[in-house]
């Protein structure tokens, strides 16, 4: 198989290649999607690519985890180049190759194995790897050693060698870790607005900006508050001082008893969905949301730093936090320039997947 792994363009029309073009297809499947992209085995060029719902390896079931799988590699695949795939290489939030009988790692093989004679998809290679190996090996070059560091639904960091994941830090799922995480910012804005409702903490804008997103009623929300989607620091009635209102008792009262089941109503992983709340609210100077922020990329910097990281090595990161607009990327790199860091940044582990499926021919 030929080692050049950089061939890294915009997918266009298909054609459908060479007539007897080997075809690859390589995964990632996260917390909140699954994208798939089928790529010439030759030289990594994209070819197609589709998206479905999550594909974590653990908390997705894995019939829904096929239906998605398949959806996005079906996509990604037109069914007249389905018997020239001869790899599929995934990388699966929930999954590890640190044991052949790892839990995350069997359901994801078990679930991608269905979906691909769902399809028809007669691949004579089918790897399974974490989303973390994949999307350090989508890093320009295709590295093999380095760290890398995932900050989106979840988050965690991990020291690869080899481009196998041979230690990791956080990533140990939305109950008991993932610090720093789209979910633990979005669990830290319900948080806040629960705490100004019930006289812990003080006013912020991220209660009327949480209540709107969560549908709750009108009438517990201030009456002069707009909707979300023109929520800004010119239209939120802010006092003197620039800080937001007060809320009358009794309709902080009833805004926590609304909010509350609210947010029971939802998988915990929806949390996930409000951290866009907290970036614009840190953006239009809100202190709570500034500070959730600022607690997120210590976090963040702390599960790198613990990976005994060497100056000058190599950082490579994804997620939706991190990369050219996000909101942690800022302060999360002033916090590693000290340690001699600096994050190369990739949009997913698709790129990583292909190789990955390429060097498995």
């Amino acid at each position: 198989m030929n080692s050049e792994l950089n061939q890294d363009r915009d997918v266009g029309d298909f054609d459908g290649g060479d007539v007897d073009e080997d075809l690859v297809v390589g995964l990632d499947a996260g917390g909140t999607r699954t994208r798939a992209v089928l790529a010439s085995a030759r030289d990594g060029s994209p070819r197609g690519e589709g998206t479905a719902g999550p594909g974590n390896a653990l908390t997705v079931p894995v019939p829904q985890l096929t239906d998605h799988l398949a959806e996005a590699v079906a996509q990604a695949v037109p069914e007249r180049l389905r018997g020239r795939v001869v790899a599929v290489a995934g990388g699966f939030a929930g999954a590890s190759r640190t044991a052949a009988d790892e839990p995350g790692r069997l359901r994801a093989h078990s679930a991608l194995s269905a979906a691909l004679r769902r399809l028809g998809i007669p691949a004579a290679s089918v790897e399974i790897c974490s989303d973390i190996e994949a999307a350090f090996a989508s890093a320009p070059g295709h590295p093999t050693d380095g760290l890398a560091l995932v900050a989106g639904t979840g988050g965690v960091a991990a020291r690869i060698t080899g481009r196998v994941c041979t230690t990791t830090a956080g990533g140990d799922g939305w109950l008991l870790g993932d610090d720093g995480s789209g979910f633990w910012i979005g669990r830290a804005a319900v948080r806040a607005a629960l705490r100004m409702a019930d006289g812990r903490g003080g006013p912020t804008a991220l209660a009327v900006a949480v209540g709107r997103a969560l549908g709750l009623p009108g009438d517990v929300l201030p009456d002069d508050v707009p909707s979300a989607d023109v929520l800004s620091a010119d239209v939120l009635p802010y006092d003197a001082e620039g800080a937001a209102p007060e809320w009358p008792r009794g309709q902080r009262e009833a805004y926590r008893m609304h909010l509350l089941p609210a947010v029971m109503a939802q998988p915990p992983v929806h949390l996930a969905g409000l951290a866009p709340l907290v970036a614009e609210a840190a953006r239009d100077k809100d202190a709570v949301a500034e500070a959730i922020l600022e607690e997120a990329a210590d976090e963040l910097a702390l599960t790198v730093g613990a990976l005994e990281p060497r100056p000058g090595e190599r950082v490579v990161a994804t997620g939706g936090l991190l990369g050219p607009d996000g909101p942690l990327t800022a302060p999360l790199t002033a916090r590693l320039q000290p340690l001699g860091l600096t994050l190369d940044w990739v949009a997913d582990g698709t790129q990583g997947a292909v190789a990955l499926a390429r060097l498995s021919i």
